[in-house]
């Protein structure tokens, strides 16, 4: 049987770096779209003003530091970029189903993040299957609980 606490704290140990690299951009308040304010032949932004140079580069630093405090730099780097390009890849999916920025997309918000942190640190380090179970079913409530406070924090335009 799986020690439950074991079983979380090793979990989240491993993908704080992900996290860290997924909240801090909001911090950034960043001015330069990444897709410089380009839109694709269907007239949608290609990411959306939200997604900076500023907020990637603050959480790509921030989630690495996060990691190489406590001795694991590469891991946690690869962890940070998979998360920040996974959350690109999720604002693109949704600007292409027309969902403006901000605009809720349940599960693809909550996970995009998590889905490419695990695919980039795949090669260097493999997380147990109980591990991305525990992982998927925790970050919803966690990501939903944390852009909440941010919503009353005056850092997002809105809860989700």
């Amino acid at each position: 049987m799986i020690d439950l606490l074991s079983l979380a704290f090793s979990s989240f140990a491993l993908i704080f770096p992900a996290f860290i690299a997924n909240s801090v951009p909001v911090l950034a308040r960043g001015k330069r779209p990444l897709d410089f304010g380009r839109s694709m032949p269907d007239g949608r932004r290609v990411l959306g003003d939200g997604k900076t140079f500023e907020g990637f580069g603050a959480g790509l630093f921030m989630g690495t530091l996060t990691g190489a405090i406590v001795g694991y730099p590469i891991h946690s780097f690869l962890l940070a970029l998979g998360a920040l390009v996974g959350d690109l890849v999720g604002a693109f999916i949704k600007r292409r189903a027309g969902i403006p920025r901000g605009g809720p997309a349940p599960i693809l918000d909550q996970l995009d993040f998590v889905a490419g942190a695990l695919l980039f640190v795949y090669p260097i380090y493999h997380f147990t299957i109980e591990q991305v179970i525990f992982i998927i079913v925790v970050t919803p409530p966690i990501h939903l609980f944390t852009n909440f406070v941010a919503y009353k924090l005056g850092l997002k335009s809105n809860p989700w």
